[in-house]
Formats: C-alpha cells, sequence, structure tokens
C-alpha cells in the first residue's frame, strides 16, 4: 500500500478515487511509563515511554486506515492526515485518515 501525504503519488495516476478511510488507535498511560515520566520530569529529557507509546498507536491506526482501504480495492492513500485528542484523562487517541485511490 502507498502512502503519501500529497495529492497525488509521484510518477503514478490516480485511476479510480474510494473515499475517504480512517483507522485510530486510544492508548492510556501505563502506570509504570507514568512513574518513570515523573522521574523524568525533574531531571528533564525525553519521555521516552510516551514517545514509544503514540509511537505504537499512530502504526495501529494506520495499519487500520490501510485495512479499510484494501477493503475497498484501493492500492494508494493519498492526502494522509493524522489527529490527536484526549478523550479521557489519562487516555488519548490517535486518528489516521486519508482518500483511498487506485494508482498505475
Amino acid at each position: 500500500m502507498i502512502l503519501s501525504n500529497t495529492e497525488d503519488v509521484p510518477g503514478q495516476e490516480i485511476r479510480e478515487f474510494y473515499g475517504i478511510v480512517t483507522g485510530s488507535s486510544v492508548r492510556a498511560k501505563h502506570i509504570g511509563r507514568d512513574f518513570m515520566a515523573g522521574l523524568k520530569n525533574l531531571v528533564g529529557g525525553e519521555l521516552t515511554g510516551y514517545t514509544e507509546l503514540l509511537q505504537e498507536a499512530r502504526q495501529e491506526a494506520i495499519d487500520r486506515m490501510i485495512e479499510q482501504a484494501r477493503s475497498t480495492g484501493a492500492n494508494a492513500v493519498v492526502n494522509v492526515r493524522f489527529s490527536t485528542s484526549s478523550v479521557a484523562q489519562g487516555a488519548a487517541e490517535i486518528f489516521a485518515y486519508g482518500t483511498a485511490v487506485q494508482v498505475e
């Protein structure tokens, strides 16, 4: 599956549009990660536990979007975008969306 954050795929022509496809993942903070993040806040630096959590959620959202695109017959998704939101205290959603297309 080709993914592009632009309106087209360079060197390819869009032959068919299938519409918007989406994927999301909601993740909650982990008590162990919270503890380590609290310690890191004292000395500064990257909160790697949260970075990993968001990377996992982003990949899951992408995988779900790709799965939906494949079910339409698409071989590419253009205009891929991401959105994040807080859905509950300590939980965040990563939302991926784009337009499923057939390119040649």
